[in-house]
């Protein structure tokens, strides 16, 4: 698992020349700045990348600020608050996140019912992976009413976690001093970077008791599932894992979302903090797990290895094989039925059995491909000039076309067996409605 150390690296030289331009301590804290509807809290919850997005999602926030505060005795720069010699001292300073909200929307009671929700209060000096004072879990207020709000808000999610089991609170609650705002390449990172996770460390304790907290697996106990990782708030590769790939899946694998605190009954061996996490389950048990937003062509690769295993059919569709001529595939496949056939891993619409010929070449043969389905690339492997025909939305491949070779001058689309599945017309028209 990497944590945040690991993907700061690739910012470092970035960072460095932004640093000085981004660097900026507000004034000594006073409530001037505030009115009845435009008020601010500073808070620490771990990692301030997950923490700056999850509020900016919130109904009622105006804004959503990384910085540092909290802390003294040098200057804080990002590079400064990570170093080792301030992993554990107690004056380094933390990550946090100033938040500015409308009062009239949203309660400063409901924006700290939300921070405790977002995090577990009850670890000290860390969350999940990421360990060391810069982490710790602070609220720091504006004024004496900001200080009664956070410790009645306390003492009422103490009770509430408590009777789950947890431990005490140590999220530490104090005045404000100064407001360091960080590098510019710290501000709305996670939208920066599309390609990662959103940490969940959430105890899964809520103010308001949910009624999705437990679910029934036991379907997942047999057979083949995919499991996907949700977040409770707003988790923007959650978001586009479920709009590029999910949205677009149509395969015989189901697809199951769950949160972390919702896997009862499976073994599981990956972290489950990341969001979102792809788990591949077979009878209750992972058999491979990955973290964060994966593109649509990595998620087929780990599908295919996961539903084709060693075989033939992935041989085909990810080295660029084919298949014997008159294999079992072709051989079930050339006089099928009215159909479609479907994209073995994502289940889209691939050929229609109105379009197949019988070609005497021992493979399955097309006029056309289902419109918008296949892309063309070039191939000139093994001294020949071909047009590799691939799959659009798994990227694998399936065979080439040959123009002029088909009926009546029509194209030959040479397509190997191995990579289809077929699907009756009914049932797919039904399966697409």
């Amino acid at each position: 698992m990497f944590n945040k150390l690991f993907f700061s690296v690739i910012f470092v030289f970035l960072g460095l020349g932004l640093a000085l331009l981004g660097h900026a301590q507000s004034p000594r804290v006073n409530s001037s700045d505030m009115t009845d509807a435009t008020q601010h809290i500073v808070l620490g919850a771990g990692c301030f990348w997950g923490v700056e997005k999850r509020f900016e999602a919130l109904e009622g926030v105006i804004n959503a600020e990384s910085g540092y505060a909290d802390g003294n005795g040098f200057k804080p720069t990002y590079q400064n608050i990570i170093s080792s010699k301030r992993r554990f001292d107690p004056n380094n300073y933390a990550e946090v996140v100033r938040v500015t909200f409308n009062a009239n929307m949203v309660s400063l009671e409901q924006i700290l019912q939300f921070y405790f929700e977002q995090h577990d209060p009850t670890q000290v000096n860390r969350q999940g992976n990421d360990k060391g004072t810069q982490y710790r879990s602070t609220i720091l207020t504006y004024n004496d009413e900001q200080v009664a709000i956070a410790n009645a808000v306390k003492a009422q999610y103490q009770a509430l976690l408590s009777a789950a089991g947890y431990g005490q609170i140590a999220t530490v609650i104090k005045p404000l001093d100064a407001f360091h705002l960080a590098e510019q390449y710290h501000q709305d990172y996670l939208q920066k970077n599309p390609n990662g996770y959103c940490p969940d460390h959430s105890t899964g304790v809520r103010f308001t008791k949910q009624h999705d907290e437990k679910v029934d697996n036991s379907a997942l106990l047999v057979g083949k599932h995919i499991v996907v990782l949700d977040s409770r708030s707003y988790c923007p590769y959650c978001e586009k894992f479920k709009s590029e790939v999910l949205a677009h899946y149509q395969g015989t694998i189901d697809v199951h979302l769950r949160y972390a605190s919702q896997l009862d009954g499976l073994t599981i061996t990956s972290p489950t903090f990341a969001t979102p996490t792809i788990l591949f389950i077979e009878n209750g048990k992972e058999a491979a797990g990955y973290q964060g937003y994966m593109e649509p062509q990595l998620f087929y690769k780990a599908l295919g290895a996961f539903k084709l295993g060693n075989s033939e059919a992935y041989r085909v569709a990810f080295n660029q094989g084919t298949d014997n001529r008159f294999c079992k595939e072709y051989e079930i496949f050339k006089n099928t039925p009215d159909g479609v056939f479907v994209d073995k891993l994502s289940g889209a619409p691939l050929f229609d059995t109105r379009d197949r010929f019988n070609s005497g070449t021992g493979w399955l043969s097309f006029t056309r491909p289902v419109k918008g389905q296949v892309t063309r690339h070039d191939d000139n492997s093994y001294g020949m000039q071909r047009i590799e025909i691939r799959s659009k939305s798994s990227g694998i491949h399936l065979g080439h076309v040959f123009e002029n070779e088909g009926p009546g001058g029509k194209p030959r689309y040479c397509i190997n067996a191995t990579v289809l599945e077929f699907m009756p017309r009914a049932e797919h028209e039904a399966k697409t409605m």
